[in-house]
This record gives structure tokens, sequence and C-alpha cells, in this order.
């Protein structure tokens, strides 16, 4: 079972780091660079999140919420954005990815951070688990790569911290395969869209 946690209004007010706040404007640069780009492919499930407030929830979970081990995995990591935050912020981090296009794009990021973290061209749902999904359409379902966990050697009940960006519809997919397949006491932050972060705790 999960349980919603409540995330106070305040969490915008939390400060970012000078450093932080550099960090996420060049980001923003090359992600915007690289979707204008006439010569790419044009990435359709790749959407940008609101890092700032992804930081902002992340430092006050860090601070209010207790933890069940230190492993944090972003699903669908994109540009490792969020990876490089979490990593920044002290956690042990994996970000799993399908896109193969997106891929080089992690990798910079994590050559540019400072603080080392994994990625993994895989699948981030759990072998099994598309059966879940009510609407065989929906974008998590049906990549033809390998399974994430076991390139990392590891299953998703082996991470304290679970982060993902559902696209619309998907977000109940999303928590029915982490209340399945989730460790008891872990944590899952989804960003959900503008102003929205949804935080929830395996009870049971």
């Amino acid at each position: 079972m999960l349980t919603e946690i409540e995330l106070p209004s305040s969490i915008d007010q939390i400060p970012i780091p000078d450093e932080i706040s550099d960090y996420l404007a060049a980001s923003r640069q090359r992600i915007e660079a690289f979707q204008d780009r006439w010569d790419e492919s044009f990435i359709e499930q790749f959407v940008a999140a609101d890092y700032t407030m992804v930081y902002q929830t992340l430092t006050w979970i860090l601070e209010y919420q207790p933890l069940i081990g230190k492993r944090f995995l972003e699903w669908g990591c994109g540009f490792a954005i969020t990876s490089s935050l979490a990593s920044a912020l002290g956690l042990a981090v994996f970000g799993i990815e399908a896109h193969e296009d997106l891929i080089p794009q992690a990798r910079k990021t994590l050559e540019q951070c400072e603080h080392p973290f994994q990625i993994v061209h895989g699948d981030f749902l759990p072998r099994g688990t598309e059966r879940l999904a009510d609407d065989p359409t929906l974008p998590s379902l049906g990549h033809a790569v390998p399974c994430g966990y076991e390139a990392m050697g590891l299953e998703l009940d082996d991470f304290a911290l679970v982060y993902s960006y559902p696209w619309p519809q998907e977000d109940l997919f999303h928590e029915l395969v982490f209340d399945q397949r989730g460790a008891r006491g872990a944590l899952m932050l989804m960003f959900i869209g503008p102003n929205e972060m949804r935080l929830m705790r395996k009870t049971s």
C-alpha cells in the first residue's frame, strides 16, 4: 500500500545555492539546443521537468523524511539532470533511460558532474510489470531494450527513493509498479506537472 505524504506549500521557498542555479540554467540551455536542432530525430518522449522544484523537493525530503537507505533511482532519466541533483545531495544514484538518443546526453551530464552516479541504457520497468497497465499504448511500455535492473545487478526493492516524471494518465501505473515491486518504507517522488509534485511511501 502507498501512503501519500503532504508536501508543504513553502517548498518553493527553499533556497537554491548559486552554483545549482547556474548549473540548472546551463542545463536548460543544453536541453533547448538539443530539442531545436534540425538534424536531430524528434524525441517525443522527452520533456524537461521543473528542476528547481525537483531540487527543492529532494532537499526537503532529505531533511524531513526518514529514508531506508541511500540508493536513488530515476526512471527515464533523459539528460540525467535529476540524477545529478540527487547525487549532489549525497545519494547513491542510478538513472535508467530507454531511448538510445538520450544516453549520450545523460553521459555528458555525468562527465560534467562533480558527483558520480550511474547511467544505464535499459527499461526501468521490472520484468512482468507491464501487465499492470490498463492501457497498452502507455509511453512507458514496449521498449525493445534490456531490463535496466539486470544491467545494474539490482532490483527495484533495493532503492530507498525512486523518482519518475510520468506522462499524462501514467501516474497511477507508475504507482502500481512501485507498490508491487518497491521496498517497504521506500519513497516514490513524481513530478506531475507545473507546480505539482507527489510523494508516496510504501507502507505495507
